[in-house]
């Protein structure tokens, strides 16, 4: 399996898989990218601006058309247009630049979009927020059904996803199925924590983590002792990291392994490998809130996990796509390996047989989702059938 082929450079198809993994409708998404295909032409950074002119304008058309549905009572029609569109916002929003025009405006349309969309469909999504070092975090808590304390997964961005996006993986959709609670999370350096409250990337992900679980162990419908956590691609570093240095969770998984995140960027240096957004080197710069790339480096360099996945000890997968651009999947075997405290290690790696080759499973999500659902059920006492 690939990658859905439509543009000749990897990033601007990589928003497209996004897009269709995640709910999109793919006529629409070809109305987007069709005036779009001679922009493409010319790399991954010159024409973003025209790629969020495109997006947003459909995003903005199914805004109108869920009021007409509203105006009639027909709040699930509403629903379903509105979270599209928040998708939609969403994929357009992290191909610009930061400080480019138009970026704030989308942003604040894909969260609006998002929490009005998810209300009329009746998702049984609801935004949460902790204090944290003088700031605010927030997380979309996703409950599974059922009655007591239930299991619940904390689960985090990589590099350049949002909270809304993690739901949009159908991750907490699984989760829930199998009678596990999702927690999705924008830590520092990601969604609202970086956009809206100024809240730069740590590599100690235990500290941000933490926090999180002080706030479900204080909930009614969470079983404390039946807490785990994943992440998504740069969450390959995060998950783990929290895992090992903080006791209280009781399994962990990873979706696409990212064991030494400071090493590929010596790679991206010398243009190894694929970049995962455009104006890439602005971009984690403004993450890691660095003034420039020796800051980066220097903020980044110690990103990596040899010494860190020997401390955990509780059961935990690592998986990844074995044809992955953007990490090699010698660093899935790298975590694996060392692995070697934990009572229930597992390396999946997806191939051609299934899908999921891609980074995170871009060109087919369904296995990797469905895998990790499977092994949270499975470690923490969900159900698989």
């Amino acid at each position: 399996m690939a990658l859905f082929d439509y543009f000749p450079n990897y990033v601007w198809n990589l928003s497209v898989a996004i897009a269709v993994e995640s709910g999109g409708q793919l006529g629409e998404i070809i109305d987007m990218c069709r005036p779009l295909r001679e922009a493409a032409e010319k790399g991954e950074d010159v024409g973003t601006a025209a790629f969020l002119a495109q997006w947003v304008k459909v995003a903005d058309a199914l805004v109108e058309l869920a009021a007409e549905d509203e105006v009639k009572g027909r709040l699930l029609s509403a629903g379903a247009k509105l979270k599209r569109a928040s998708l939609y916002y969403q994929v357009a929003e992290r191909m610009q630049g930061q400080g480019r025009p138009g970026r704030e405006l989308t942003y604040a349309k894909a969260l609006r979009s998002f929490t009005r969309g998810t209300e009329f469909a009746k998702d049984g999504v609801s935004r949460v927020e902790i204090p944290f070092e003088g700031r605010t975090l927030s997380a979309l808590w996703c409950a599974a059904p059922g009655e007591g304390a239930r299991p619940a997964v904390i689960y985090c961005n990589g590099l350049d996803s949002t909270k809304e996006m993690l739901w949009f993986s159908w991750l907490p959709r699984e989760l829930a199925a199998r009678g596990v609670s999702t927690l999705c999370v924008d830590q520092p350096g990601t969604g609202e924590a970086l956009r809206l409250q100024g809240l730069a990337a740590t590599p100690e992900s235990e500290r941000w983590a933490s926090a999180w679980v002080d706030w479900l162990e204080k909930r009614a419908d969470v079983d404390a002792k039946r807490i785990g956590m994943t992440g998504i691609s740069l969450g390959g570093h995060y998950a783990p990291r929290a895992v090992a240095f903080e006791p209280r969770f009781a399994s962990g998984a990873v979706w696409g392994a990212n064991h030494n995140w400071a090493e590929v960027q010596q790679k991206r240096l010398k243009r190894e490998g694929e970049n995962p957004v455009p104006h890439y080197w602005a971009h984690v710069m403004w993450v890691f809130g660095a003034k420039d790339l020796d800051d980066f480096l220097a903020k980044s360099g110690g990103m990596h996990l040899n010494g860190v996945m020997e401390r955990i000890k509780v059961p935990f997968l690592v998986t990844h796509g074995a044809k992955d651009r953007q990490i090699g999947v010698e660093y899935a075997h790298q975590s694996y390996d060392q692995l070697v405290n934990s009572p229930r290690r597992e390396l999946k790696l997806f191939t051609e047989r299934e899908g999921g080759v891609e980074h995170v499973g871009a060109d087919n999500m369904s296995f990797g989702r469905d895998y990790i659902a499977d092994w949270f059920a499975e470690t923490l006492g969900g159900r698989t059938s």
